[in-house]
């Protein structure tokens, strides 16, 4: 006997419109991409439970992504905090993600820290790459509040002045790192020639479905027996129509290789390439993200 469910539903992502109540929004739950992206550093749990949160909102809003080679990168900016660099990409259904932190000043803190604690006076960047045109567009805002989840919904009303409701729950299972989220906007009436909602002094469609969606439990979103569909359905059954949009896989990405690592290495002179070289005439070279190590011969370097 296993404790491992029957039928599971992780690594993938869906979205469903509500049109009748001018919403849109990303259902997400990420397993043993999560688990394989985790277990590349031995992260202590307050770190690893940060880094869960944010591939599970990379997954969120990077698959919202409309041009199929754009890129959505989440990356952390401090100030003396204790983490140090958080930064979690999503391109084509890929996720990558690290942390850098202090461990000794980590280990005085308390078991489960505040965002503050680990971050002091934070920011979060969000970036948007769109691979069609060649634009970037990043927002930074700062990292109030008690989680990542609450920073990005603060970027959507500040930057995009579109309301937005995150939730996100983790759990562990047969010791597996499992997490889900749930995505939910109200779609900007401006873009269609009237008036944007955050001019109003309220917007009852926007408070009925943050209201449903807010019933949503930590422990619904992460349970892999629970297909993402059906959650919906759980939330918004009531609705007159809910379309459910194409599902997207989620994988984890890593973009280093030999031949990646050799042509960062040939933008380098000769003189560089001989100072980074050990004794035994090799470049050492890391990838942060997944724990690879690249022994590269310096000699073999092509300009």
């Amino acid at each position: 006997m296993t404790d491992e469910p029957r039928n599971i539903d992780l690594d993938r992502a869906i979205g469903f419109t509500i049109p009748a109540q001018h919403a849109r929004g990303r259902m997400v739950r990420v397993g043993p991409v999560l688990d394989a992206i985790l277990s590349a550093h031995a992260y202590p749990a307050p770190i690893e439970a940060l880094l869960a949160e944010a591939l599970t909102l990379t997954a969120l809003v990077g698959s919202t992504l409309k041009d199929a080679g754009g890129q959505l990168t989440l990356q952390t900016q401090t100030q003396g905090g204790v983490v140090s660099l958080l930064v979690c990409d999503y391109r084509g259904g890929e996720l990558r993600g690290y942390v850098q932190f202090d461990a000794d000043r980590l280990a005085e803190m308390p078991e489960e820290p505040t965002l503050f604690a680990l971050f002091g006076k934070g920011y979060l960047a969000v970036t948007f790459d769109q691979a069609s045109s060649g634009e970037r567009y990043q927002g930074i805002v700062p990292l109030d509040g008690t989680s990542l989840s609450e920073a990005a919904e603060s970027y959507f009303l500040q930057s995009e002045q579109i309301p937005t409701t995150i939730r996100i729950g983790m759990a562990r299972q047969g010791g597996r790192c499992m997490a889900g989220g749930l995505f939910l906007q109200h779609l900007p009436e401006g873009e269609d020639g009237r008036e944007r909602l955050h001019t109003r002094l309220d917007h009852p469609e926007w408070d009925h479905v943050r209201a449903l969606a807010e019933t949503t439990s930590e422990a619904e979103l992460a349970d892999p027996a629970l297909p993402l569909e059906t959650l919906v359905w759980r939330l918004f059954n009531e609705e007159e129509r809910v379309n459910l949009l194409a599902e997207t896989r989620l994988v984890r990405g890593c973009r280093c290789s030999a031949d990646y690592i050799g042509s960062v290495l040939a933008k380098f002179s000769a003189e560089e390439q001989q100072e980074m070289a050990d004794e035994t005439g090799f470049i050492q070279v890391d990838c942060q993200f997944c724990s690879t190590k690249f022994p590269v011969r310096a000699a073999e370097v092509v300009a």
